[in-house]
């Protein structure tokens, strides 16, 4: 019996049974994880549903977790019988992958200049798009937005400005589809697992006519083996104003009231009665009641975002899946944006050497909302509504309820001639304005592999998108009255365009080592590309029944009609050589072909080479075993790219045949033909030759990792619409004239500051600085002038000059010279100082220069420029550059934290050096229109008590010169992002089948830095190549705050 107990218990499995599941950081569960019990020789791995069993010893117990390109963890079981575990990928920065055109490369292995972007840093940030999140996060990338409006343009701009007078913006690839005019709103930031941003020539010459603006590689999620995985991510978000102008309240309005007018405003304000003595005094309107007509227009607005994903597969079929809305109210009332968008992803293997698949999107956004400014180039700004939201009057004599519940100030627009005075609810509930976008995109590829070593990739797709603009304003909207001498009435459009591009791309793939020392990869491909655009616009005036909305247009009087259709083709011819010999030494030679129907014969074929060689020095004996220098590379590159960016008919004269041009014959009116631009059959391509010369180091087990680069590039054959001599009846044509030369310097530095079990802390900064000079204009060409449209005053007078040797634009105007005190001045009875100031008739001295206005009307407390020329007259000739409008750096920095299930990112943003033109203050620091309310900072102005102030008197400068008065820093520091999240522990949420749940709480534009008196120093209102920097009735930025959750199952 003791022998059978004793060969019993011999036959009994040792120690305890130990069992868990193993996922990555989102929650996937881990298929093939090998795990060891450490010291021993039991094993196991994971299932496809992530899962484990192993039988350890006892509570001494330590397991190893491992799988390839992930970080191994060790730990002891104690006396737990479920241990679950979340394996991170290997972070090593020269083991990462990067994406290049038409492949992969090992950021070791890379010669050229190419930026990742973090994404996990950049999904942070509470936006509706990934580009609003992509400012200062990337060294030699300057990302601005316009103003703050939802859905507003966001320009991205790579190692400055290349052509002055078109496009610049870069070429994106999302998912290896090359897209021009993307539309980045319609792209998810939840669906995007990695952005590559290749800046030099050897990375972007392989995209030939359109790298030269820099190449955005953008790669969406894709499937991965394992069990179906759902996931949720969901915000809930409110806005409201960075910053809100202060205007001037009762008191000070009315007192200004009283210097522009006394008489009008006596009547209005201090209500003289029938003997004629005041019924109330200036003090009344210290207490009075006033509307804040900031406060009617502007609101905390709500924003959420939702997306649904499922991801999954087997060895032979991956796939990812996604749904998501996102819905964001304006700050200002009635405005917004909407966007509902869904992708799939399908990957198959079909056999050993032959895969394929597709992937797909649809995205439909909406942006509603009133016009703040008008909705097309018009001069007139009382008609806007931010002008009205400011110089709305805040109080009058009488009842309040008037002011506010009246469509218009009536009083006042009886009393001057200044324009209306409308109210600015009437712009919220009187126009419906809607700009919906469809996005399609679809695209299929064959992959077949010869043998080991040649693989053959079959690529096609289609990018489709339709674009809706409509714009209906009712009889009660000021657009429906009297708009630059014409009575519209109710009145509205409808405006149609699509655009459709299809590619074809072919490319054979060439990878092989030889001798364990050379590596040698050979891509060589074809491509075609087809890009279509349509654009039809009608409108109608009169509309008689104005309840049907934009749906009665066809009752109303039609007005001419506005169509266009166009298309351009490209073949291209590609090939790259990339070589290193064991991982030392490294050379990189590209080549690409364009051929594009936008060129005449002749003309049509673009030529653009590259080559690149590195060195990394880490790889020598002497360092290989260094326990300071992890890594350390130089490299070198020089290319050449091009531009395209051209209208499709551009080397062909246009000729115009309309409804409204025409001539009398016969007692009838014929249609008549117009020449409307001239042709140029000499046209060719635009293109960049680029130097690049970079190092990359890091240190202390790559604890430090920092990246510097040179660039100079010079773009030359700029395709300009440069002056044409007046004799020659046109204006501009397309030529290809000048030069422009963009150089600067790059710095990047990330760190890993602390890093132990439970803690840890990152670093990541970048700055870059770029500068630009015009190397050649037109033939005989000095100097170009550009405008701004924004003011009938101002229509023609110039605000930037583009001049050979110098920036690629600067403001110019005149320089402002204080105000014109008591002192310039006679006046009768020999200067008698015992005349009050109001009854004194001034003359200027005679040794005392003008301001451009006649020398009789000119009176103490106007402004004074000066007078470079000492003629005693100040005009054109006495105009100077006042500053640049494009910084002299930007950049950002982040810092990351992570604490056991704790994490934070804190990232700032800045830029610096750069001008900006307050136009808001040309109208609201000075004016000489009654009825007007003012900015605060108006309070301060000139008179004979308070000579020393810089504001003007009311009226102060009716000539319409710009100044460096007006002119202010656009420097900033900005707390961009802020996030704060906590992930439940793995043993609550298995009990309740949930892989990961993390809460947290993010805040975005939190504070901002700045000497900048307007809403906000990011503006460029009318931004182009050579007008940026311009700051005039731009929508308010929003300060967000978001709760959020990513919830995995």
């Amino acid at each position: 019996m003791a022998v059978c107990w004793s060969l019993g218990s011999f036959a009994q499995p040792q120690g305890r049974q130990v069992s868990g599941s193993v996922t990555d950081e989102s929650g996937t569960p881990m298929v093939g994880v090998t795990i060891l019990e450490k010291g021993s020789q039991r094993g196991t791995t994971t299932n496809a549903e992530g899962k484990y069993t192993i039988r350890v010893k006892g509570d001494q117990s330590d397991l190893l977790f491992s799988m390839l390109g992930y970080a191994s963890r060790e730990i002891r079981v104690g006396k737990r019988t479920l241990v679950d575990v979340v394996l991170e990928e290997e972070t090593s920065a020269i083991d990462e992958v990067v994406v290049v055109g038409y492949g992969y490369v090992r950021r070791a292995d890379l010669t050229g200049s190419v930026a990742s972007v973090n994404t996990s840093e950049m999904n942070k940030a509470p936006v509706r798009s990934f580009d609003e999140a992509l400012a200062g996060r990337v060294a030699g990338v300057q990302v601005t937005s316009s103003e703050g409006e939802p859905g507003s343009s966001i320009n991205i701009i790579v190692r400055g400005q290349n052509s002055l007078t078109q496009d610049s913006s870069p070429l994106y690839v999302v998912d290896g589809f090359p897209l021009e005019s993307f539309n980045a709103s319609s792209l998810n930031p939840a669906d995007i697992v990695s952005i590559d941003v290749l800046k030099d020539a050897s990375s972007t010459a392989i995209y030939g006519a359109r790298g030269a603006n820099g190449v955005i590689m953008i790669t969406t999620r894709s499937g991965r083996e394992g069990r179906a995985q759902v996931s949720y991510e969901g915000s809930f978000g409110l806005q409201n104003t960075t910053n809100r102008m202060e205007l001037m309240n009762p008191y000070e309005f009315v007192k200004l009231q009283l210097e522009i007018d006394p008489y009008q405003a006596r009547q209005s304000y201090l209500k003289p009665n029938s003997l004629g003595l005041d019924t109330r005094t200036l003090e009344y309107y210290r207490h009075a009641q006033y509307i804040d007509w900031q406060e009617r227009v502007l609101q905390v607005a709500p924003m959420h975002n939702h997306t649904v994903s499922l991801t999954g597969g087997t060895k032979a079929v991956k796939y990812a899946a996604s749904l998501n809305y996102m819905g964001q109210e304006g700050v200002v009332r009635q405005s917004g944006y909407d966007r509902v968008s869904g992708r799939l992803r399908l990957d198959i293997e079909a056999s050993k050497n032959f895969k394929v698949g597709f992937n797909t999107s649809y995205s439909w956004t909406n942006q509603y909302g009133t016009s703040v400014r008008m909705p097309s180039s018009n001069a007139e700004a009382s008609l806007t509504l931010m002008y009205n939201m400011w110089g709305y009057r805040p109080v009058t004599g009488g009842n309040i309820d008037d002011l506010l519940n009246a469509d218009e100030d009536t009083e006042i627009v009886e009393m001057t001639t200044w324009g209306n005075r409308y109210n600015p609810m009437l712009y919220l509930n009187n126009e419906e304005k809607d700009y919906g976008q469809s996005n399609f995109v679809a695209n299929v590829y064959g992959e077949y592999r010869f043998g080991k070593y040649l693989k053959l990739r079959v690529t096609g797709g289609i990018n489709r998108n339709v674009a809706i603009l409509e714009d209906f304003f009712n009889s009660k909207h000021p657009y429906s009255q009297k708009i630059a001498g014409v009575i519209k009435g109710v009145n509205g459009y409808a405006q149609y365009e699509t655009r459709q591009s299809l590619l074809n791309e072919n490319t054979l793939t060439f990878d092989r080592t030889f001798n364990k020392s050379h590596h040698l990869n050979v891509v060589a491909g074809v491509t075609v590309q087809e890009y279509k655009f349509s654009n039809f616009r009608g409108t109608a005036w009169n509309v008689p029944r104005e309840s049907l909305g934009i749906s009665g247009l066809d009752e109303g009087v039609a007005q001419p009609l506005i169509s266009s259709k166009s298309i351009n083709r490209m073949m291209s011819g590609l090939a790259r050589v990339n070589y290193d010999y064991k991982h030392k030494y490294y050379l990189t030679f590209s080549f690409r072909a364009d051929g594009s129907s936008k060129f005449p014969a002749g003309n049509k074929w673009g030529y653009f080479p590259s080559g690149s060689v590195s060195y990394r020095i880490s790889q020598e004996n002497f360092l290989k075993d260094s326990r300071v220098i992890s890594d350390a590379k130089i490299r070198a590159s020089y290319g050449l790219t091009g531009n395209n960016r051209v209208g499709d008919f551009a080397y062909m004269s246009q000729l115009n045949l309309t409804n409204v041009d025409g001539y009398s014959w016969n007692n009838e009116l014929v249609q008549g033909a117009q020449l409307a631009s001239l042709g140029n059959y000499k046209l060719k391509w635009e293109s960049t030759k680029a130097l690049d010369v970079g190092m990359d180091l890091s240190f202390f087990d790559q604890r430090i990792a920092l990246t510097m680069d040179y660039y100079d590039k010079e773009t030359y054959d700029l395709l300009l619409n440069a002056n044409l001599p007046l004799s020659s009846g046109y204006q501009r044509a397309m030529m290809n004239v000048g030069a422009v030369r963009n150089y600067g310097f790059e710095l990047t530095l990330n760190t890993v500051n602390i890093q132990t079990k439970n803690f840890m802390w990152t670093t990541n900064f970048n700055i870059s600085f770029n500068r630009s000079k015009v190397l050649g204009l037109a033939d005989g060409e000095q100097s170009m002038d550009s405008f701004i449209n924004w003011h009938s005053d101002y229509q023609s007078v110039p605000l930037y000059e583009t001049r050979v040797g110098k920036p690629i634009t600067m403001f110019v105007g005149m320089v402002y010279d204080g105000l014109y005190q008591i002192s310039d001045f006679t006046w009768q009875n020999d200067s008698d100082p015992s005349i009050p100031h109001e009854n004194r008739q001034y003359v200027l001295k005679d040794d005392v220069p003008d301001n451009g206005m006649a020398r009789n009307q000119i009176q103490p407390g106007y402004i004074r420029f000066k007078d470079f020329d000492n003629d005693g007259h100040v005009g054109t000739e006495d105009r100077r550059v006042l500053g640049d409008p494009n910084p002299k750096y930007v950049g950002g920095f982040s810092n990351s934290f992570v604490w056991k299930d704790f994490d934070l990112n804190v990232f700032f943003q800045f830029s610096g050096g750069n001008k900006i033109m307050n136009a808001n203050r040309i109208l609201f620091e000075g004016t000489y229109r009654y009825g007007l309310n003012q900015f605060a900072s108006y309070v301060d102005r000139w008179s004979p008590e308070n000579p020393h102030s810089n504001n003007y008197v009311p009226g102060g400068q009716k000539v319409a010169y710009y100044s460096d008065k007006t002119l202010e820093d656009g420097s900033y520091l900005r707390l961009k992002t802020v996030q704060i999240g906590y992930t439940l522990p793995k043993q609550i949420l298995s009990k309740l089948h949930i892989s990961k749940l993390r809460v947290y709480f993010a805040a975005q534009n939190l504070f901002t830095w700045t000497a900048y008196t307007g809403y906000d120093p990011e503006v460029s209102i009318f931004n182009s190549p050579l007008t940026p920097g311009f700051d005039y009735l731009s929508y308010p930025r929003s300060r967000t705050y978001t709760v959020g959750i990513n919830l995995s199952f």
